[in-house]
């Protein structure tokens, strides 16, 4: 398989539009993958407790944070998501002159739920996924299906006052501070010579590999990558593209600017073929500690033809339902060995409603511009309800208990009319 991901993005204060940090990602995987939107409580934990991820069992922390999680909905962990404290993370594939292990252990999906369920802030993070990637390593198949697919991971993660850049090859890794400006991430590397934080026998293993000779200046991306970061500036990817829109909205990116961003078909973003964009998320997270923040999740494929409807984090969230997949248990095929021998229907109920508006809108001109323009117009609806939210704080939560599966249920509506 060809390698293929994600894009990853972030703008904070003097790039967004107020004190606001701008987070958003698309989740690029196999065409036929279905992304759920899940949602887990905070919780407690005894001692000596255990929480199996997606191929391996690894000891549980005493407490987790409550999650919400846009995810492949045949693992454990996530592509992208974001905790009760308003850290949001989205990872990356990357591939380097490190061979990817095929060896089963963590995915990079189930860190990135590990660091949501355990860190209150980005940096520390970054620290539990390092402390997980020594201690349980990185491996395993990355896809449903009986052929491997695996890769290193890199991370893009944001509180309400910084971002991270973390990336990483097998058991090494280097971390990228970001605090102001804009930043985004594709499936290469791209920390240089700016290491903030870093694994202690990084450099030493690049030099013992006859990577790095210790005299000129350590660039991770140079040194770990299979091309120069001369290359990769010089490449038309998306990773360029990325960074040239987030430039074009410099000053006054807001959850719009990021949600046209990850609508954008020309630079590549918005991935289509064999493997596409499967899901989209974008946050709207004050600096202010006083205001809540918005996260905003398709559940669906294809963000030109899906509508990102708002999450907020408060008291009494139940599951929702209208985007959590089926569950098999402990038949599902992703858990007996050998596994995916087959490939069960993961389809959740707004998959299944979108799959059908998706053919019309594909297949008739006018018809399909009509429910598109419904459903832009719902989604600038919720953007505009939940900007009161950002601005001046929240009176009565219960009123947000139902926020995103309401939205789902109009979204519903709009697919009745087509």
């Amino acid at each position: 398989m060809n390698p293929s991901s994600c894009d990853t993005f972030v703008a904070l204060p003097p790039s967004t539009d107020g004190q606001r940090i701008i987070f958003g990602k698309n989740s690029d995987r196999p065409c036929d993958e279905v992304q759920e939107v899940v949602y887990f409580p905070a919780k407690d934990y005894s001692p000596g407790a255990k929480v199996e991820c997606t191929y391996m069992e690894i000891e549980q922390a005493a407490h987790t944070h409550a999650v919400v999680l846009s995810r492949p909905a045949w693992l454990w962990g996530a592509e992208m998501g974001a905790n009760e404290h308003q850290v949001c993370i989205g990872n990356e594939a990357v591939w380097g002159r490190e061979s990817a292990d095929e060896e089963e252990a963590l995915l990079g999906m189930d860190l990135v739920r590990l660091g949501l369920e355990r860190a209150d802030s980005a940096e520390k993070a970054v620290d539990v996924i390092v402390e997980l990637l020594d201690k349980y390593g990185q491996g395993g198949n990355c896809m449903e299906d009986e052929c491997t697919f695996t890769y290193h991971n890199s991370f893009l993660i944001s509180d309400r006052t910084e971002a991270w850049v973390l990336e990483t090859s097998g058991q090494y890794w280097a971390a990228e501070r970001v605090q102001d400006g804009y930043r985004n991430i594709s499936n290469q590397y791209s920390i240089t010579t700016k290491i903030d934080k870093e694994h202690p026998g990084m450099r030493d293993y690049a030099r013992e590999r006859g990577w790095w000779d210790g005299q000129v200046e350590f660039s991770f991306a140079e040194v770990y990558s299979f091309l120069t970061k001369g290359r990769i500036e010089a490449s038309a990817s998306r990773y360029c593209e990325g960074r040239r829109l987030l430039e074009k909205s410099k000053g006054r990116i807001s959850a719009q600017t990021m949600m046209d961003i990850l609508r954008d078909k020309e630079s590549g973003i918005n991935m289509e073929g064999m493997f596409m964009t499967t899901g989209s998320m974008v946050s709207v997270v004050p600096k202010d500690l006083s205001l809540p923040a918005v996260h905003f999740f398709t559940a669906t494929p294809d963000p030109e033809r899906s509508v990102f409807k708002p999450f907020i984090f408060v008291a009494d969230i139940k599951q929702l339902k209208h985007t959590c997949s089926p569950c098999f248990g402990e038949e599902d095929p992703v858990k007996r060995k050998p596994r995916f021998k087959s490939k069960p229907i993961r389809k959740h109920p707004l998959f299944v409603k979108h799959e059908v508006v998706a053919a019309i809108i594909d297949s008739t001109r006018e018809r399909g511009q009509r429910i598109v323009q419904k459903m832009r117009e719902l989604e600038k609806q919720k953007v505009e309800e939940t900007e009161k939210y950002l601005s001046a704080g929240v009176e009565d939560a219960t009123v947000l208990v139902h926020l995103f599966s309401n939205t789902v249920e109009e979204e519903f509506k709009v697919y009745s009319k087509a």
